[in-house]
């Protein structure tokens, strides 16, 4: 299976994630790469759930959850979003809880979204949207041969001050 790796998979979201799923987005150290500014319901995260069904050509978007594959524990999500197909490219992000990062989970992630994207969604191209202090990140995309294709100037407001947001771009060979 394209979505299964040596350490995670990567699966579509469940009504049992709801707690984890509500723990993510009510994070406010999260609330920066989501640009999310209030906190979201159990019942609206609820709804979301339930419309999860709706494929990545009607909906635009895909979530997928990692989930540690000997624990089945729910580590991280992984999006593609502002799909396109008829341009063939989508943006894509990942956020891995404090608890799990520096496992590889991250990059073993993104290795197979990365491979999904292009050879089952047949995406010509794949971008991310990085603040230039998120070091972790722009080490993670560019480990996957991501480009710096632009910046953003003074794209984010962050707690008082602007930041700028990096384009990264990974255009299939």
């Amino acid at each position: 299976m394209s979505l299964c790796g040596q350490k995670i998979n990567l699966r579509a979201l469940e009504p049992e994630d709801l707690d984890f799923l509500y723990q993510i987005e009510n994070n406010e150290a999260f609330w920066e790469v989501s640009h999310t500014q209030t906190p979201f319901s159990k019942y609206i995260l609820k709804q979301y759930l339930e419309n999860t069904h709706l494929d990545i050509f009607e909906a635009k978007q895909l979530r997928l959850l990692i989930e540690e594959k000997s624990t089945k524990k729910q580590i991280g999500m992984i999006d593609l979003f502002d799909f396109n197909p008829s341009h063939k490219r989508a943006g894509i992000g990942i956020l891995i809880h404090p608890d799990f990062q520096q496992n590889g989970f991250a990059t073993e992630a993104l290795s197979l979204l990365i491979n999904y994207s292009f050879s089952i969604l047949d995406l010509h191209q794949l971008f991310a949207n990085i603040t230039s202090d998120n070091s972790k990140s722009i080490s993670l995309f560019t480990k996957h041969n991501f480009k710096k294709v632009g910046i953003k100037k003074d794209w984010i407001l962050s707690e008082g001050k602007f930041k700028d947001e990096i384009l990264f771009q990974l255009i299939k060979d």
